[in-house]
């Protein structure tokens, strides 16, 4: 059985993006855990305390509908401080991780890209490689990075490591699956032109798959790949 773990700073990361991917091994038989790290939403009042506890509580709930629709077998959510991750020990971070890999013992994780705008999914990024060290006992035979709408492109380039993808996953039969999740997301969805919308993420699922030949697909960065080497597309 094929274990899968999904590590996210914010609700809606995993859905932006992996929605497809996540839909498409559920299906295919995997035990696809998704973790969401940090509370959400907080970082939009001058004060974390301000945001209103009835609105987090409907935004952990939307995430546990998106999980379910997209097919995982669970969901694990903590409360690290919204946009505000560099305030938190890495320590603290790549521990939360290093639990999350003795609980679900994947073989496979998809994580944040290192490269983005939001500060939180840097964390995320380096904790996530500090706690998938490739050791001889680990169970992680591969990590990948994934990009999300309105923060990898958003940092233009600026920060490194770029955004370059050599793994596209196939997300021709659960691309909508993916744009039904991120409606769920009652407080983060946006209209057309944002990048969050669903005409932007099904106009970016068609420009990765047509890169490899594919309808529609999701992109990712290969951190490193045990099992069969960079360069890999899923068909």
């Amino acid at each position: 059985m094929t274990n899968v773990l999904i590590i996210a700073a914010h609700p809606d990361d995993e859905v932006l993006g992996c929605g497809g991917t996540i839909a498409r091994l559920a299906r295919e038989g995997a035990n696809v855990t998704i973790a969401i790290l940090g509370e959400g939403m907080t970082s939009r009042y001058s004060d974390r305390n301000q945001a209103p506890r009835e609105d987090l509580s409907l935004l952990q709930s939307d995430s546990q509908r998106a999980a379910d629709l997209l097919g995982a077998k669970a969901l694990r959510t903590f409360d690290l401080p919204d946009n505000r991750f560099d305030t938190v020990p890495m320590l603290e971070v790549a521990k939360i991780i290093e639990g999350l890999i003795d609980e679900t013992k994947p073989d496979r994780i998809f994580t944040q890209h290192g490269g983005d705008l939001n500060v939180d999914h840097v964390v995320i990024y380096r904790a996530t490689l500090t706690a998938a060290r490739p050791m001889e006992a680990s169970t992680v035979q591969a990590v990948y990075s994934y990009e999300v709408a309105s923060s990898t492109e958003w940092a233009f380039q600026s920060f490194a490591p770029n955004f370059t993808p050599q793994l596209f996953v196939d997300i021709s039969d659960t691309l909508e699956l993916k744009v039904s999740a991120m409606e769920l997301y009652q407080s983060e969805r946006r209209a057309f032109p944002h990048p969050r919308s669903p005409e932007a993420l099904r106009a970016a699922a068609i420009h990765h798959g047509s890169a490899v030949g594919l309808r529609a697909a999701e992109a990712f960065h290969i951190i490193y790949d045990c099992r069969s080497g960079k360069g890999k597309t899923f068909e």
